[in-house]
């Protein structure tokens, strides 16, 4: 960890491409929704993880650094996800909400979670063994190292599978979602291990859906919309949020304070009224605040995956629809992927 290594990176693709898109080949591998973590394993040791950012997450889970303590030999390197698994055999599935609360600040809360909500970690690539970096190596070679590290490794820690066979793949991406899981990886055979560079590809779902737009937050310039807050009818009738859309350009922003404004809820001296969002350990001082809209117009938008009643990620604003009744967006329109056991997908 004196010189922590950047994790290699992913760029999006449409569709799970074909073996001979790239030179040498390509290799496929379930993508994991988790917090993705290079584990350390001293001379002495000591186990250290380290995250996709900056903020070490090593306190956070004592149960894997015991684990991956008495799993990994010292001198060694590992890039993969850490993640929490729930339900009953053959019945099993990732859970993105229970991973979320494993990070609190609190050291007697954090040893109650591990013993509440462990965690696992999905191996998935090998960046140093016997004190030898294998950044320069080809993936097919660390894949075979890393094959030969975990030959005998049992739970918490796992082996992620992985196929050249493009058909198996597109199978995965249909059938895994079930398990929780987040998509498609492919890997170039011949590519070096290169931090912080997006040279793996990500194939992910591809979704739309008519919400409602419930209000919208002010950008952190102070000028023009931020994001979008959205909503639908649940059956009871209840309008819940779900989540929010945003990424808008500087022009764009500025135009949807216009196009929104005869939408916006006001006081009896016409000023706006506002709501907040509920606050959680991620939001700190950030301003969860937002303007107040009749819940009357509806936009479609583009999403991967639903966690529980809400989207996974912030989801893209495709079009207005003003030929939809607000009342008839509800979570009954949301595609819902086939179960399928995580246990299934260990194997």
């Amino acid at each position: 960890m004196d010189d922590p290594i950047a994790p290699m990176l992913a760029k999006a693709v449409d569709a799970v491409p074909e073996p001979g898109s790239l030179a040498g080949g390509l290799s496929y591998e379930p993508k994991w929704d988790g917090f993705r973590s290079i584990v350390y394993v001293g001379d002495d040791g000591t186990v250290e993880l380290g995250s996709r950012g900056s903020k070490p997450l090593t306190r956070y889970f004592p149960e894997l650094v015991e684990a991956l303590g008495g799993r990994l030999p010292r001198g060694s390197v590992v890039d993969g996800e850490i993640v929490v698994r729930v339900g009953e055999p053959g019945r099993e599935k990732l859970d993105w909400e229970a991973l979320s609360q494993r990070i609190h600040p609190a050291a007697s809360r954090v040893r109650t979670l591990a013993q509440e909500t462990p965690a696992s970690f999905i191996a998935f690539d090998v960046l140093q063994a016997d004190g030898e970096s294998l950044l320069d190596t080809p993936f097919s070679e660390r894949r075979a190292a890393l094959e030969a590290m975990l030959v005998d490794v049992s739970a918490p820690v796992h082996l992620t599978q992985t196929t050249r066979d493009v058909e198996t793949a597109r199978r995965w991406l249909q059938e895994f979602e079930g398990a929780g899981l987040d998509g498609v990886v492919a890997k170039p055979l011949a590519a070096a291990y290169s931090p912080g560079k997006r040279v793996m590809l990500k194939a992910k779902h591809h979704r739309s859906a008519d919400v409602v737009v419930l209000g919208y937050r002010i950008h952190a310039s102070g000028t023009g919309v931020g994001s979008l807050l959205l909503g639908l009818y649940d059956a009871e009738g209840n309008l819940r949020n779900v989540g929010g859309a945003s990424a808008f350009t500087t022009v764009r922003r500025r135009e949807l304070i216009d196009e929104l404004a005869p939408d916006v809820v006001r006081d009896e001296n016409g000023h706006p009224v506002r709501g907040e969002t509920e606050r959680s350990r991620f939001s700190g001082s950030k301003d969860v605040s937002f303007v107040r809209l009749e819940p009357r117009r509806v936009v479609e938008v583009r999403y991967d995956q639903m966690e529980g009643d809400r989207f996974r990620h912030t989801v893209q604003f495709s079009r207005w629809r003003p030929d939809r009744d607000a009342r008839s967006c509800t979570f009954e329109q949301l595609e819902v992927p086939a179960r399928y056991d995580l246990g299934d997908v260990l194997s």
